[in-house]
């Protein structure tokens, strides 16, 4: 070859990539220069490692400020990782030469550049230009341009054509001429497209280029960059020019390494990125040695069957058949994604969207999560949660999935106060779930797992807290406490600190809370810290964590709420009555779980006997606070019946009667399936009865008011609920206070208890308590 080798290339192109290592074996140049940072030569030999598996990126951040981060995403089909391998493979020299990451991240954010901000992180990492918009800004397409030339309406279709799927047999570097010559073309129509950070990029291209050359010989310099810039690296220009262009760049310190990366991510075109709508199929192009389209319908094969689909070897063949039709018919030199995703829709998934959803899923995307060795650089807090990741043998994975946890055994333990203290750092690698086996007690926990690449930019933000996990969360937590002006934040801060047992940051927290405790006097406040400091109890029980001080600051703020509860329902609107009561419904279980708090549950009681007979306050806190002291036992159901039958009584507002209603039999806060409320009609006809009674003499011009209310009453009940209910009032009451059986050959409901009836169970119980041994004839009446 004569002068320095200029491969243009598309990011991520398989076609490109065989393409490359092909003109690179032809050529054997002595230095292989790659569009890239610079800081990140030190970090090439490390792509040699076995260990290091792609994809992987290059993951640069500001020292200062290690939110202003940025990716350089690899697979292995893209061609810039090709070229990285066949220069450390052969000894040949291989460096970076676009713009530094000093540079590129100080421009992130800076107007001046804010038409370009993000072409480092998505553009030339692959992502299509006919999807570049930016700030408003719609670049030039080149790849659009020459579809369209060439007669082609999709751009994407005419690079597989004339790139992807022919198979280069003839000069290696025909393609790279063939391409550069047209990208020649397009620029000096239109120049750099208006891009204010390109030249800079391009003129410290070319500096980085003349040094190679001088080095090495123009004939032994291979440069490996994105087409678009190649007319640029060509251009006959000065030193002095392009040193005149990189003047007064902003410039920021930065720190570089290589971290894992997702065939998901590459997938994405926005955040970090790179716009590849199919890297497993790029994947597969790109490693498969012969037949591509066959290896690949065995893929989909195998992948349906695992999942119980019934595909046999006569599926493949046929589905290669129409493959291979439809490229013909459409005039392509070889079948494409599309034309094998609608052969396998037609022939594997019998005309069907829901299997082939699995196909984009697990084979076209991808689930390949990349690999990186232990001796890449990090920062120390980084190094602190990879070792504590393999002591606890939790693998940071990209395919999310559940994790249930005994808090009894020490490593499950040890692994939720991990997860809790990187979520306290604002690294989510784990979310709380709901776990497999329904269980709501506080010795289990579940979570769903998902590691993504941008968590490593979360991890050296938070870098700055300390050094390991729990310095770094201590330190976040105490922060908190500082700068915490409402009285929810700092108790959630608690529950946070104890379920993350971070005993160091707690009396600064504990402080914080009896501070803001103490001047607060919003019973609405007070009524939402409450349930997190009474879970916060319970979780320290578990944890085995000291918890006085806490138990003394939550006692005071229930007994502070039971003193203000009643003037604050006072003179409030519909909007202000259901949020109360939905603060009344979570102090009532918060109390429940306070330790040694009999005369705190003994003042809430009072409290919900005061507003229960109150009838100045709204009709869904007095219907609220005599269903609580019913589910507790301290209201008899004569007095339930009583309190109802005033509250429906013929002097009662209908508006206002439907909302004690509401108050009384719906759901807790009326959030979500209600059971209770439903079944305590079910179980008591009096109270149906009442309720029944009452809305048959609704007047009709009311009965549109109290509609909405009664609707959103009943509604929550579950089906079956509301299916004997309507089944109680369609046949009526039992005559008699016994049981009466119905047309339908159910037993009613009396008031009163059929004694006998019930004492027919007594022998079964017994033989289940080992207390004695029934005869048979014990048992006639149970099996009854």
């Amino acid at each position: 070859m004569t002068g320095p080798l200029l491969l243009g290339v598309r990011h991520h192109g398989p076609g490109s990539a065989r393409a490359v290592r092909a003109a690179l074996d032809a050529a054997r140049p002595e230095a292989v220069l790659i569009e890239g940072p610079p800081e990140a030569d030190a970090l090439l030999p490390l792509a040699a490692d076995e260990r290091m598996s792609p994809p992987v990126a290059l993951l640069a951040h500001a020292v200062d400020d290690p939110g202003r981060a940025a990716f350089w995403p690899l697979a292995a089909f893209s061609p810039e990782w090709v070229a990285i391998r066949w220069a450390l493979d052969h000894g040949a020299a291989v460096g970076f030469v676009d713009l530094p990451a000093a540079h590129s991240l100080a421009m992130m954010g800076d107007p001046t550049w804010a038409d370009d901000e993000d072409d480092d992180t998505a553009e030339d990492s692959g992502e299509p230009a006919s999807d570049q918009r930016r700030h408003g800004r719609l670049r030039v397409d080149p790849l659009a341009l020459l579809a369209e030339t060439a007669g082609y309406d999709d751009p994407e279709r005419w690079w597989e054509d004339v790139i992807e799927h022919r198979a280069h047999t003839g000069d290696p570097l025909a393609p790279f001429t063939a391409v550069g010559e047209a990208m020649t073309a397009l620029r000096e129509t239109y120049g750099h497209c208006g891009s204010a950070r390109d030249p800079a990029r391009e003129a410290h291209m070319r500096l980085r280029l003349r040094a190679a050359r001088k080095e090495h010989g123009d004939d032994g310099v291979a440069v490996v960059c994105g087409a678009w810039h190649v007319p640029a690296l060509r251009e006959k220009t000065t030193v002095t020019a392009d040193r005149a262009l990189l003047k007064g760049l902003p410039k920021v310190r930065t720190e570089m390494t290589w971290v894992p990366w997702t065939h998901r991510r590459l997938a994405r075109r926005s955040g970090y990125g790179a716009g590849v709508d199919s890297p497993g199929w790029y994947g597969h192009l790109f490693a498969a040695p012969d037949r591509p389209v066959e290896r690949w319908m065995t893929k989909v094969a195998g992948l349906l069957r695992d999942e119980d689909h019934p595909v046999s070897s006569a599926h493949v063949i046929e589905a290669v058949r129409l493959a291979g039709t439809l490229a013909t018919m459409r005039g392509r030199p070889l079948a494409g994604l599309t034309e094998t995703t609608d052969a396998v829709r037609a022939v594997m998934c019998e005309g069907s969207d829901v299997p082939l959803t699995l196909v984009r899923d697990r084979l076209i995307v991808g689930d390949v999560l990349g690999e990186v060795p232990d001796g890449a650089p990090a920062v120390p807090l980084q190094r602190d949660l990879t070792r504590l990741q393999r002591t606890l043998r939790l693998k940071a994975e990209a395919d999310e999935r559940e994790l249930d946890l005994d808090l009894r055994k020490d490593t499950d333990a040890a692994r939720s106060r991990l997860l809790h203290r990187l979520r306290l750092l604002g690294v989510d690698w784990g979310a709380p779930a709901r776990g497999r086996t329904g269980s709501t007690g506080t010795f289990r926990e579940s979570w769903r797992l998902s590691w993504q690449p941008e968590l490593y930019v979360r991890v050296a933000e938070a870098g700055v807290w300390g050094t390991t996990v729990l310095s770094a969360a201590t330190a976040r937590a105490e922060a908190e406490a500082a700068g915490a002006t409402a009285l929810n934040e700092v108790t959630a801060l608690a529950e946070r600190c104890l379920l993350a047992e971070l005993p160091d940051a707690l009396p600064l927290v504990m402080k914080a809370l009896a501070d803001r405790a103490a001047l607060d006097a919003d019973v609405g406040r007070l009524a939402e810290a409450l349930p997190a400091l009474a879970r916060s109890l319970r979780y320290g029980d578990v944890r085995a964590t000291d918890t006085a001080a806490l138990a003394e600051v939550a006692t005071g703020l229930a007994l502070r709420i039971c003193v203000g509860l009643p003037p604050a329902c006072a003179g409030l609107d519909t909007d202000g009555a259901a949020e109360m009561r939905g603060h009344m419904d979570a102090v009532h279980t918060a109390i429940r779980l306070l330790p040694e708090a009999r005369d705190v549950t003994a003042q809430w009681a009072a409290v919900l006997e005061k507003l229960a007979a109150r009838d100045t306050l709204p009709g869904v806190i007095r219907g609220r606070a005599a269903r609580l002291l019913l589910d507790d036992g301290r209201l008899p159901e004569d007095e339930a019946a009583r309190l109802m039958g005033l509250a429906l009584s013929p002097g009662t507002a209908p508006a206002e009667a439907a909302a004690w209603i509401e108050g009384f039999v719906g759901g807790s806060g009326g959030r979500g399936r209600d059971r209770s409320g439903g079944m305590l009609l079910v179980h008591d006809e009096r109270l149906l009865g009442l309720v029944d009674a009452w809305l048959t003499e609704v007047p009709a011009e009311a009965f549109t008011d109290v509609l909405p209310l009664l609707r959103r009453t009943f509604s929550a009940y579950e089906p079956g609920v509301r299916r004997t209910l309507g089944e109680l009032v369609r046949r009526g009451p039992a005559a008699g206070g016994g049981t009466a059986p119905t047309e339908a050959g159910l037993p009613g409901f009396g008031a009163g208890l059929d004694e006998a009836r019930a004492d027919g169970v007594l022998p079964l119980l017994r033989l289940l308590l080992g207390e004695q041994q029934p005869d048979d004839n014990d048992l006639v009446g149970v099996g009854r």
